[in-house]
């Protein structure tokens, strides 16, 4: 099967790698319908984190499932299918708690299962995904259906980016009324407006520099974008709203930088939920988060145990998180993919095997 494969910084190349096939009882097999290139992606892809060796690449996918081991019975063969990034075993103490993002187990697509094997990534023809009993969760609709509806790209957005948005939105305790500033203007970032307006905010100020990504937080529900950014964007908060600051801000690029200026747009007593992946050395100075009484909370989103939640509001159309996908490659131009995003002409790719 084809599948996209990391070598190195900027280099990404499709490769014939062999099938996958089922190791343990506890595997599916799926047919990838669409993948797509994650911001993560681009950290390894830039060099920030070294390739250490040749491995698959993506882990974000909606599939089709092929073949089941025997203590797999959550979903059916032929059930379209949306994997979560992380993997988790549904049963240990974080996982009941509704944290599954660390799992005792946890095994993210494209990584390593628990007993040292590849697991396949999402960039490909086809994926193991291991712990599929409690990772998986069937989207209820057939894969001809979500493709005449035009629901793949939403569908998608449902493994990665759109519960990442969420897990910011909840983690900064976002609800009815309140004032949000969101810090990024990624696919996160995007889908972090999405999330405070299911949550209730009253106003979302989306700091961005890029018109085409400040159009489309407009249409996600931003209500006002600012572009600068340091002492000047807190200025241009405060000039906003007649003095005051932000009621929660969320942080959804990962460094020092954009932490600095989440921390600098929220009033005393507001809470940073913060998700971006860190690169550059994100800080947190504990004596000025004891004088304003800041409460910051976050990290590596549950994507499974948003997915009730977020699901049902893209089956009904309540929110479209798809319209990150700028671009669409075919699995053979995953390179290119990769390439527009590096230069910030594409928000998210999408990619087709």
């Amino acid at each position: 099967m084809r599948s996209a494969v990391i070598h190195g910084a900027g280099d990404v190349r499709v490769e014939d790698r062999p099938a996958p096939h089922l190791l343990t009882p506890g595997d599916a097999v799926l047919r990838v319908v669409a993948a797509c290139v994650c911001g993560s992606d681009l950290w390894n892809y830039r060099g920030v984190s070294p390739v250490r060796s040749p491995r698959p690449i993506g882990h974000e996918l909606v599939g089709v499932v092929e073949d089941l081991g025997a203590d797999v019975t959550s979903v059916g063969v032929g059930d379209l299918v949306v994997v979560p990034f992380s993997l988790n075993c549904g049963e240990c103490q974080a996982c009941r708690a509704g944290y599954p993002s660390v799992c005792d187990s946890m095994t993210m697509v494209g990584g390593l299962d628990r007993a040292g094997l590849q697991v396949d990534g999402a960039q490909g023809e086809q994926v193991r995904i291991p712990l599929a009993q409690a990772s998986l969760r069937t989207l209820g609709i057939s894969e001809s259906e979500a493709e005449a509806r035009g629901l793949i790209p939403h569908l998608l957005a449902l493994s990665d980016v759109m519960p990442t948005g969420y897990h910011a939105a909840t983690s900064a305790q976002v609800g009815p009324g309140d004032v949000v500033a969101v810090v990024g203007d990624g696919a996160v970032g995007l889908s972090a407006v999405l999330a405070a307006r299911l949550r209730g905010a009253s106003r979302i100020i989306v700091m961005s520099r890029h018109e085409d990504r400040a159009a489309l937080a407009r249409e996600f529900g931003a209500t006002d974008v600012i572009a600068e950014r340091g002492a000047e964007a807190t200025a241009a908060v405060r000039a906003l709203l007649d003095g005051e600051l932000a009621d929660a801000a969320l942080e959804c690029v990962g460094t020092k930088e954009s932490m600095d200026q989440a921390l600098a747009v929220v009033r005393g007593g507001g809470n940073v939920g913060f998700v971006g992946v860190p690169a550059g050395g994100p800080e947190l100075h504990v004596r000025d988060l004891f004088t304003r009484n800041i409460g910051v909370k976050g990290g590596m989103a549950s994507a499974r145990h948003y997915l009730d939640v977020l699901l049902p509001r893209v089956l009904d159309g309540t929110i479209e998180p798809g319209k990150v996908f700028t671009h669409t490659v075919s699995i053979d131009d995953v390179a290119t993919a990769y390439e527009l995003m590096d230069a910030r002409e594409a928000i998210k790719v999408l990619v087709r095997p």
